[in-house]
């Protein structure tokens, strides 16, 4: 099998492989930042905000040490250094926080604040914390965290399988879920992200923390947790209590379906886990043993249309339920125009690719078929897929239409780039590759360096660079 992997491109003149050490960053967020990577470096940028017409203004010089530099005046006036005039031809020594403006007065021009970035190993320093591993233990198995989740109100930590087990012992035989730790009654539990982070850190400065593979197995075999989970009781309102209030009557109306009726063989347990719909927000059970998909597996969000579909419910009394149609298998889908996140947004180069695809004689479901094919035959290479589990995801995976729009993005991503530029037209072929490629900031505010430049490629400097 041929895997389809990305080539690096470059425009004419290669850029320096350096870190920036310093870079000048506008007050008007319009504008990008200017990086400055060489010790010695003519500045040419903007200067109006009315203007997007670039002038070499000034040179910066990088002085002993890492705390100042010189900046040079080589405009055809004055130039403000924090609110003093530098003459045409001056110099004078800047730091980190300095203002600039590239003018005689501050009112017309663009103002710039120096930055000094960090050293690459002070860098390492300003990231590191201190964290004892003792409180990074989940309190039921006493082992370091493993995809770790967050129990509510109480905010205590614990390993999605350990949890999940003891929640599914809890609901057997207790009016609600306890907290392992406190013994506080549970109403919400989900994914924290944050401390999964840290979690990886501290396996990485100390492997011998590190569990065996078959016990992570067996971990992730019982895990259950995808999305917040909301945890309901088992307690009854008494006849003596007060009516509802407005809130709760709001509540009332997002009530589970199944909750209401027995739908299907099946009703809710009054104390059962239910999941919040991302699209309607409407309530559906959370069972885990169901064969029928809770969750959009390219972004982990959970979505009912599935689930409600399964059941035959098309109407919620109780509460809204979505369609079919929201939540379905790649497969089962069609599109027909080029969705608006293809190529960051950049609605140049989605003119381009409606216009090679139409000279092809071909239409966009035509395409995205074709490279649906090479993408489920694992033909095409998906490190830079931007859905979550991207190597599992196949033809008969369901996902939202959100994710359903990005993997089609990312599929005609690869229809571009794999084009010769003799099928590109003529005035497109002549385009040089921006440095950034798609991971261009410059292409969302100025249209034309959006046009001029070709951003349907790898980037081959900044943060995205690999």
């Amino acid at each position: 099998m041929t895997t389809t992997a990305e080539t690096g491109q470059s425009s004419g003149s290669k850029p320096s492989d350096d870190d920036a050490w310093a870079k000048l960053v506008p007050l008007d967020t319009r504008f990008s930042d200017i990086e400055i990577r060489c010790s010695d470096m003519i500045i040419c940028s903007e200067i109006k905000p009315s203007s997007l017409e670039k002038h070499e203004w000034c040179r910066i010089t990088k002085n002993l040490g890492q705390s100042s530099a010189t900046l040079h005046n080589q405009s055809s006036d004055a130039i403000l250094v924090d609110k003093a005039v530098v003459p045409k031809d001056g110099a004078v020594d800047i730091i980190s926080g300095s203002e600039i403006v590239p003018g005689p007065e501050e009112q017309g021009y663009l103002q710039y604040r120096f930055t000094i970035m960090p050293a690459p190993e002070s860098r390492t320093q300003l990231l590191q914390i201190s964290i004892d591993p003792e409180h990074a233990k989940c309190s039921i198995c006493l082992n370091i965290w493993h995809d770790v989740v967050t129990a509510a109100p109480c905010l205590h930590n614990f390993c999605n399988g350990c949890f999940s087990e003891w929640m599914r012992r809890s609901e057997e035989k207790h009016k609600h879920v306890l907290c392992p730790q406190c013994r506080t009654t549970v109403q919400y539990v989900g994914k924290n992200h944050f401390l999964k982070n840290i979690q990886e850190d501290i396996l990485k400065v100390d492997a011998a923390l590190r569990r065996p593979a078959e016990d992570i197995a067996v971990l992730d075999s019982s895990a259950s947790i995808q999305s917040n989970l909301i945890i309901g009781s088992k307690r009854k309102r008494r006849l003596n209590m007060p009516a509802p209030t407005h809130e709760e009557r709001d509540s009332l109306r997002l009530q589970c379906p199944q909750c209401v009726a027995n739908i299907g063989g099946y009703r809710c347990e009054h104390h059962g886990a239910h999941l919040q719909c991302h699209l309607c927000q409407g309530m559906m059970p959370f069972r885990a043993n169901l064969q029928v998909p809770l969750h959009c597996k390219g972004c982990d969000r959970p979505f009912c249309g599935a689930y409600w579909s399964s059941e035959n419910v098309t109407q919620g009394v109780s509460g809204p339920v979505c369609v079919r149609e929201t939540f379905r298998p790649i497969s089962e889908r069609t599109i027909t125009r080029i969705p608006f996140i293809t190529h960051e947004m950049n609605r140049h180069e989605q003119d381009i690719t409606q216009r090679c695809i139409a000279h092809m004689e071909k239409t966009v479901p035509d395409v995205v078929a074709e490279w649906l094919r090479l993408f489920n035959n694992r033909e095409i290479d998906r490190s830079r897929m931007p859905l979550n589990h991207a190597e599992m995801i196949t033809a008969s995976t369901h996902v939202c239409n959100d994710c359903y729009d990005k993997l089609v993005g990312f599929l005609l991503y690869w229809f571009r780039i794999t084009l010769p530029r003799n099928h590109l037209p003529a005035d497109v072929a002549a385009r040089e590759d921006c440095w950034y490629g798609y991971a261009c900031r410059t292409q969302h505010h100025n249209e034309d360096h959006a046009r001029k430049r070709n951003h349907v490629c790898r980037p081959t400097r900044g943060n995205h660079h690999f």
